[in-house]
């Protein structure tokens, strides 16, 4: 950052702690969960005005919670010790509203929770609240005509990132320790960028599974966010585990993620590239500040080299992945909630709908060469670098921006086109802070590892943040009006 400070935290004490120093503090009986819950409330009340971050706000739900928390897994992997978190808005969680930001779906109820959460309670973890997205996640801007915008607490003019927007200001501001999102199109990634916190898109069955109604698809994925690697790594853990309701999840593995984190990384080697070898756009600054971080990686050791395999078919192939999506699970929708689609939704639906099934086909196959082109090239790198996206947050009133670098933007997802990868190809893909625009703005970096490789790649992340040592959040919002 060079012309603006970095904004002050004026909150309770307690929510300035990383999740592991609160989960220390909880498992220790230093502080106890309803002394947290009262800590998240607090910022919220004090945020929410400028922000609206967490729009769905547990309060009874969350003292019950607290009251019977079991500790009967106290120690394991993930324990959350009763730790406040939130839940994303399109996630549903029992007796808490579950709008997915329709207004068709205004006022329905969960009357179940998805698995990923009953894991997370069990587990310790205490549901303080829902945060924003837009309406089905359809968006790299939060907001809808439910709860409205949510704004970036670096410049309330400007726009959070969606779809997990709410998520990432919540982690920004200091509302909540670790925050849940999920990604199709960089849905968590995005608004990590956007806010200066971390996302990360696991593996397939990392964390759950895909939507209900689609369990054996892969391409929307729930995962953890959380303002630094450890702390991801520890809300992964939370995350991890087999379910037979979710068809495609993954055991936990044999060695704790967190503990993977906490190991000597040992040599790392990363490609970089600060375009994806030409795929999309990017303005000047973004590339500047994405070069001088891999600069300071390389000058502090860890080899940096220019490098992006041949990914072709790629844009085509994601773009008929996702129709396929839109079309089995929006698609599906009563015809009353379809008929107060936005239009970006209702255009998502139509062309999955649309999609010739030679074209599906082509996709099926494009998608196992560009994984195994991946799988090759990360023999030889640790990580591929590329940016999250290739311009700062625009204003809240934008929902996607005309143009990147003078380059001419075809939908809202086409901005997006750096989530493309990593969702194709079932890769890990993890989005954290790289530096600051002379405005002010946070720029991420995104890393994309190895197949099931979330350790290594979480701590190739803690290398890249330790020796960039940039300020981490949370702070106050820098309000700003016009």
């Amino acid at each position: 950052m060079t012309d603006t400070a970095h904004p002050a935290f004026t909150g309770p004490d307690l929510c300035r702690l990383s999740a592991r120093e609160a989960v220390r503090l909880l498992d220790r009986g230093e502080v106890s969960p309803a002394e947290m819950l009262d800590a998240a409330f607090a910022r919220m009340d004090q945020m929410e005005p400028s922000v609206n971050a967490t729009v769905i706000r547990a309060g009874a739900r969350a003292q019950e919670a607290v009251a019977r928390l079991d500790r009967a897994d106290a120690g394991t992997p993930g324990w959350l010790a009763g730790l406040p978190i939130g839940i994303k808005e399109l996630t549903p969680v029992a007796g808490l509203r579950h709008t997915m930001g329709s207004p068709a779906l205004a006022d329905q109820v969960a009357e179940a929770s998805d698995p990923l959460v009953e894991r997370l309670e069990a587990r310790g973890g205490v549901v303080a609240g829902k945060t924003n997205s837009p309406e089905f996640g359809a968006g790299g801007n939060t907001f809808n005509p439910v709860f409205g915008i949510t704004r970036n607490p670096w410049d309330t003019r400007r726009n959070a990132g969606g779809s997990s927007g709410g998520a990432a200001v919540s982690l920004a501001t200091g509302e909540l320790w670790l925050s849940h999102g999920s990604d199709l199109a960089g849905s968590l990634r995005t608004p990590a960028a956007c806010c200066g916190v971390l996302g990360l898109r696991p593996a397939p069955g990392r964390a759950g599974g895909g939507p209900a109604s689609t369990a054996f698809a892969i391409e929307a994925l729930q995962g953890p966010m959380a303002r630094d690697t450890g702390d991801l790594a520890l809300f992964l853990d939370a995350m991890a585990g087999w379910d037979a309701r979710q068809p495609i999840s993954l055991p936990a593995p044999e060695e704790p993620f967190l503990t993977a984190w906490d190991r000597p990384p040992g040599r790392i080697r990363l490609a970089f590239s600060e375009d994806q070898g030409g795929f999309a756009p990017v303005e000047a600054e973004i590339r500047a500040v994405l070069r001088a971080a891999m600069t300071r990686v390389a000058r502090a050791g860890t080899p940096v080299e220019e490098a992006c395999p041949d990914l072709p078919g790629l844009s085509d192939t994601y773009l008929t992945l996702r129709g396929v999506h839109y079309g089995a699970v929006m698609g599906a929708l009563p015809d009353r909630v379809q008929a107060a689609f936005k239009r970006t939704v209702r255009e998502n639906v139509a062309f999955g709908l649309s999609l010739d099934p030679q074209a599906i086909y082509a996709a099926m196959r494009q998608r196992t060469v560009l994984y195994h082109a991946m799988r090759t090239f990360l023999e030889r790198f640790d990580a591929l670098a590329i940016p999250v996206v290739g311009l700062s947050p625009g204003p809240v009133e934008e929902e996607y921006p005309a143009r990147v670098d003078g380059e001419p933007v075809r939908d809202y997802v086409d901005w997006l086109r750096f989530s493309f990868l990593a969702t194709t190809c079932g890769l890990p893909a993890l989005a954290m802070p790289a530096g600051f625009t002379a405005a002010g703005l946070p720029v991420g970096l995104q890393l994309i590892g190895r197949p099931r490789g979330e350790a290594r790649l979480l701590q190739v992340a803690r290398h890249v943040e330790e020796v960039l040592g940039l300020p981490a959040t949370p702070i106050d919002p820098v309000v700003r009006h016009g």
